[in-house]
């Protein structure tokens, strides 16, 4: 039975996808009937949004496009979405028929689809991960798409272009991801920044398409897988999960500066799916993957800038969120899947399958 727990330092949402055969005390079922439910923010208007992978589908590219090793053939259909979730936990749907796909039976059909959204003022965006001719849908790509008031989208980026023509230093050749499996996205000062964990990029895009590298993680890393993305107000701060088999302790924290220089701000975590920042009274929460709860805090100093920070993790993901985004009426927020399988290839991400539920506590 794995179980979670809600880990909250001061007003901090929390969003986990991972295996839940039973809840804390404390959690309530609020709204289900979501279908591989990943990133999720509050918007504007007080309701949360919450991105979808979808249900994959039957759809294949082979003889068409290179197909992914070892994970391949994938196939897709247009089965992703993105949902609005009110305070009174009425679910309706913002956007459907985007991007999913899923791995081979093999690798347990692991599904991808809308990866993160985030709102830009008034705008929401989103960000792809189950796009691209080599994950079995032809004629579409991986990018950053704006949602529009009529709920059409309109692709601001594609960023599976960019990866092709701006490949990394390391990448894993037996577990390479041509179109790229986008995990967070934010947004900072008006620009989106996105962390890519197969290919270990962290990039920041423009609201008119204009795509840079800020940093090629694995020129300095290696393939570490790095999933999870904060920022402080000065700096990003980046989790990684690492590749299976998962090994205890082999994850960090690093702190990347908007010039791309990386320094590593804390060890010995495990695989980390997830970080949220507070600014008030600084605070900094991991959330580590498929661990038994952690008694209590680790509390480090921060060698990059001397302040006292808090690392504490049993959820599988957190968005960061700052106080004033738990608007009235809310409670911090998890939101959990069923995983079929933690085994994926090379460790790029863990995906879930089923419908998930969002969770009060």
């Amino acid at each position: 039975m794995k179980t979670f727990k809600l880990v909250i330092l001061g007003m901090v949402l929390l969003a986990a996808f991972a295996a839940v055969a039973q809840t804390s005390s404390n959690v309530s079922v609020f709204a289900k009937g979501f279908n591989n439910p990943r990133g999720l923010k509050f918007g504007p208007d007080g309701n949360l949004y919450v991105a979808e992978g979808g249900a994959g589908g039957s759809l294949s590219t082979v003889g068409l496009c290179k197909q992914v090793p070892t994970a391949g053939p994938y196939t897709g259909d247009f089965t992703a979405r993105i949902s609005k979730v009110a305070p009174n936990g009425a679910v309706s749907t913002v956007v459907d028929g985007l991007p999913s796909s899923q791995t081979n039976p093999a690798l347990g059909s692991l599904v991808s689809g809308v990866a993160d959204v985030v709102f830009m003022g008034n705008t929401l965006y989103a960000i792809l991960a189950g796009a691209g001719c080599s994950h079995g849908l032809a004629g579409t790509v991986n990018g950053v798409l704006r949602v529009n008031q009529d709920g059409s989208t309109t692709m601001i980026a594609n960023l599976s272009s960019f990866q092709k023509s701006h490949p990394v230093a390391n990448p894993q050749p037996d577990d390479f991801e041509p179109d790229g499996t986008w995990y967070s996205m934010i947004a900072v000062d008006g620009v989106f920044y996105a962390i890519e964990p197969n290919h270990g990029e962290l990039d920041a895009i423009s609201t008119r398409g204009r795509v840079s590298r800020v940093l090629d993680i694995s020129n300095i890393q290696g393939h570490i897988v790095p999933t999870a993305l904060a920022f402080d107000g000065q700096d990003f701060l980046v989790g990684n999960l690492d590749t299976f088999p998962i090994k205890d302790g082999s994850s960090k924290i690093m702190k990347i500066t908007p010039g791309g220089q990386l320094t590593t701000v804390y060890i010995n975590l495990s695989d980390i799916l997830g970080l949220a920042f507070r600014r008030e009274r600084p605070t900094l929460c991991a959330g580590e993957h498929d661990r038994e709860p952690v008694p209590d805090a680790r509390n480090r100093k921060d060698r990059a800038s001397g302040r006292q920070e808090q690392i504490q993790g049993d959820c599988d993901r957190l968005i960061a969120a700052h106080s004033h985004d738990v608007r009235s009426g809310w409670k911090p927020v998890c939101v959990e899947s069923r995983v079929r399988s933690a085994s994926r290839w090379g460790g790029t991400s863990v995906e879930s399958e089923s419908a998930g539920e969002l969770r009060l506590g």
